[in-house]
C-alpha cells in the first residue's frame, strides 16, 4: 500500500481510507488483461462521486505506484518483483548495470532479459504490463469520478485532474520506453480493445503540460505529484522524443524556480547516500518518489519497498534473509576509477583500468582493496570486499555471495537499510526483507543531468559543463565519502575521519566542453549519468533513446562475459532489442471480430 503522507498526524486516516479505498479501485478496475470491460457486480461509480470517494481513487492510483496489491504480489498474482517501479530487471540488468545475480536457473526468465533473447511468453513482461495498464485504469476511474463531483472549487479540481493526468503519464511513459507500441485508453475511451498502432507521445506529453499548468507548487502531503515534479517529467518525456529546445524551455524554470511537493527549493544534498536512506528522504533532491513505509503490515511487507526483496547480499554469513540477485558488474564499477593526475573519469577506456576486485577468492583468503583514485560515489552503490558495506561491516566477499563464479563478488546498496534502522526502516515480516528506504523515480540529480544534455545538444556547452559538475562537485564533498569504522567489531558504533578508500574526483575544468567539442561533452554527461544514476533502473532505456544501445551493451558482453558464467552468449540485436515483446498473452486476449487487435513489435514474431 502506497503511503501518500507519512507524517504521524495523517498516517492513520490515510491507512484507513487507502485500505478502503485500494479495495474499492482494485475492484472497480479491470481484472484480466486490464483492457477488457469492467467485471459486473463491481462497486457502482455513483457511490464514489463525493469528496471522500475520489480522493480515495486518487490514492489507490498512487498505490498502484508500487505495482504489487495489498498482499503483496504484484497485480494479476504474479511476484512482486516482476513489476518493480525501479525496473532493477528491465533498466537495471538489461542495461549491464547488473547481473541478474543469485544463481543458474533461479529466475530464469531473467536470464534471458539479461542476454536479450526474450521471447513474446516471458511472463515478467505479462506482469509489468498489467501492473502499468492497473495504474492507468485507476488514474482513469479518477478522472471520471472527479468530473461528475460537485462541491469542488475550479482549483481544487484541477490539482485532483493533476494529479490523477501526472500518474497516468508516468504509467504510459513506463509502457512507452518499455514496449514502445501500446494501446492508449483514457477516462474517454468505451470500447477497451485498442490497437497499438498510434503514437502515444503527444498524449503522453498532452498529460504532463496539464499536470504542469495546473498542478500547484507545493502539497499538503509529502508524495503527492506538484507542479515542478509534472514539469520535470514533461522535459523527461521530450528528451525521450528528441526535442532538446522543448525539453530546455521546461527544464530552465524546473532548475530555478522548482521546489518540492513539501516546499524545500530543488537542490542537490550534501551527502550522496542521502537520497538513499529512509531517515533522510523526502529531501531537498526529490523530485518524485514512491513513498515507502516498514513494519506497517504483520502479516508481509505491503508497504516497504517488496519489489526488491530479492536483492540483498545473501550467503553464509549474510545478516538479510534474501537472495543475492541484482549484483552490480564489474564492468559499472570500473566505471567509477578517476584518472589521478585530473580526478576526471576514463571516458573510452575505463575497462583498461578495472578496479581490483576478490574474484575467485574465498572470504578466509587474503585481500587488499583497490588503492587508486576512486570515485567516491562506487562504495554507495556497489558493495565490495574490504570496505564498509553501510553499517552492516566490511563487505566479506564471497560469504555475501550466492554464487560468484555466475554473477560476480559485487552487492547492491542503493535500497538497503541500514543495521542501525534495521528495526525501524528494515521490514523482515516476509522471506525476503522489505524497506522504509524510498525509491526516487526522478530526483534532481537527474533532471540536472538531463537538462546538461539538452544544453549540450543544442550547442549550449558553458551550460551543460555547469550542470555536469554540480553533479560532480556534491560527490567531491568529502562530507558524503565512506570513512573506516571506529570499530570494525562495532560498526554502528561509527566511522573515523579516514577516508575507506581513495577517493578523487574533480569538475571538468573550466571550458573544457566547450574546448572539446559536442561529442565529447556528450560523452561525458552520458557517463556521468551512468555512475550517478547506477542501479536505480534508468540505463538501458538511456542507451535506447541515445541511440548507442548495440555498441555500448556489445562491448559490455565482450568484457563481462568471459568473466562471469552468466552472460557468455549476450548479444543486442539492433533494430530488436530496442523494445520488449508485446506480452503474448495481452495479444491473444484483445481479440475483435476474430482478429487480434495488438500488433508484435519488430524482430519478436
Amino acid at each position: 500500500m502506497y503511503m501518500i503522507n507519512i507524517t504521524d498526524m495523517k498516517k492513520s486516516r490515510y491507512v484507513i481510507m487507502l485500505i478502503l479505498f485500494g479495495i474499492i479501485s482494485a475492484n472497480y478496475s479491470c481484472k484480466k488483461s486490464y483492457l477488457q470491460s469492467p467485471q459486473t457486480g463491481t462497486l457502482s461509480p455513483e457511490l464514489l462521486q463525493t469528496k471522500p470517494g475520489v480522493d480515495g481513487l486518487l490514492i489507490g492510483a498512487y498505490s498502484a505506484l508500487r505495482g504489487v496489491e495489498a498482499d503483496g504480489q504484484a497485480f494479476g498474482g504474479a511476484d512482486s518483483w516482476q513489476a518493480s517501479p525501479d525496473n532493477w530487471v528491465y533498466g537495471g540488468v538489461a542495461g549491464g548495470d547488473a547481473h541478474k545475480g543469485s544463481n543458474a536457473g533461479d529466475q530464469d526468465p531473467i536470464a534471458a532479459i539479461a542476454v536479450f533473447s526474450p521471447i513474446p511468453s516471458n511472463p515478467f513482461f505479462n506482469t509489468k504490463w498489467v501492473a502499468d495498464y492497473e495504474g492507468i485504469t485507476r488514474c482513469n476511474n479518477v478522472i471520471k469520478a472527479a468530473t461528475k463531483t460537485p462541491g469542488y472549487s475550479a482549483t481544487d479540481l484541477a490539482n485532483i485532474l493533476g494529479q490523477a493526468r501526472f500518474l497516468r503519464g508516468h504509467y504510459y511513459f513506463d509502457l512507452k520506453k518499455m514496449f514502445n507500441n501500446v494501446p492508449w485508453i483514457d477516462e474517454t475511451t468505451t470500447d477497451l480493445v485498442q490497437p497499438n498502432t498510434t503514437d502515444i507521445w503527444p498524449k503522453i506529453e498532452a498529460d504532463f503540460q496539464y499536470a504542469y499548468a495546473n498542478l500547484p507548487a507545493t502539497q499538503t502531503d509529502v508524495g503527492r505529484a506538484n507542479k515542478w515534479a509534472a514539469g520535470s517529467y514533461l522535459g523527461k518525456a521530450f528528451m525521450f522524443e528528441h526535442k532538446y529546445a522543448e525539453a530546455k524551455a521546461v527544464f530552465d524554470p524546473v532548475i530555478t524556480q522548482g521546489q518540492t511537493s513539501n516546499g524545500l527549493a530543488y537542490a542537490l544534498v550534501a551527502k550522496f547516500h542521502d537520497n538513499f536512506n529512509a531517515d533522510t528522504k523526502n529531501n531537498s533532491e526529490t523530485v518524485f518518489a514512491i513513498q515507502s513505509i516498514a513494519n506497517s503490515d504483520p502479516g508481509g511487507i505491503t508497504q516497504a519497498n517488496d519489489g526488491d526483496r530479492l536483492n540483498y547480499p545473501y550467503g553464509t554469513t549474510s545478516p538479510f534473509d534474501c537472495c543475492s540477485f541484482y549484483q552490480p558488474t564489474l564492468d559499472l564499477a570500473n566505471h567509477f576509477r578517476t584518472n589521478p593526475a585530473t580526478g576526471l573519469p576514463y571516458l573510452d577506456d575505463f575497462d583498461t583500468h578495472a578496479i581490483k576486485t576478490d574474484e575467485g577468492l574465498q572470504s578466509s583468503d587474503s585481500f587488499t582493496p583497490d588503492a587508486g583514485t576512486i570515485d567516491p560515489r562506487l562504495d554507495w552503490t556497489v558493495g565490495r570486499r574490504g570496505i564498509p558495506y553501510l553499517d552492516w561491516g566490511l563487505h566479506p566477499g564471497n560469504d555475501w555471495i550466492r554464487d560468484q563464479r555466475f554473477s560476480g563478488p559485487y552487492s547492491p546498496i542503493k535500497h538497503v537499510y541500514t543495521q542501525a534502522e534495521q528495526n525501524t526502516n528494515g521490514d523482515q515480516h516476509s522471506w525476503g526483507p522489505g524497506t522504509g528506504v524510498d525509491y526516487s523515480i526522478i530526483r534532481f540529480a537527474d533532471v540536472l543531468l538531463l537538462a546538461a544534455e539538452a544544453e549540450a545538444q543544442l550547442g549550449n556547452l558553458t551550460q551543460a559543463e555547469t550542470y555536469v559538475n554540480m553533479v560532480r562537485n556534491r560527490a567531491a564533498n568529502p562530507q558524503g565519502f565512506v570513512y573506516t569504522y571506529l570499530d570494525n567489531n562495532n560498526p554502528t558504533n561509527g566511522v573515523s575521519n579516514t577516508p575507506a578508500a581513495n577517493y578523487f574526483i574533480m569538475p571538468y575544468p573550466d571550458g573544457n566542453f566547450a574546448g572539446q567539442g559536442q561529442a565529447y561533452a556528450l560523452k561525458a554527461i552520458y557517463y556521468e549519468r551512468q555512475v550517478e544514476l547506477a542501479m536505480e533502473g534508468h540505463r538501458f532505456f538511456d542507451l535506447v533513446r541515445w541511440g548507442i544501445a548495440d555498441v555500448a551493451l556489445n562491448a559490455f558482453f565482450q568484457y563481462e562475459g568471459p568473466i562471469t558464467t552468466d552472460i557468455p552468449n549476450g548479444h543486442f540485436t539492433k533494430g530488436r532489442n530496442e523494445y520488449y515483446p508485446i506480452p503474448q498473452g495481452q495479444i491473444d486476449l484483445m481479440i475483435k471480430s476474430g482478429k487480434t487487435v495488438l500488433v508484435q513489435n519488430p524482430g519478436y514474431h
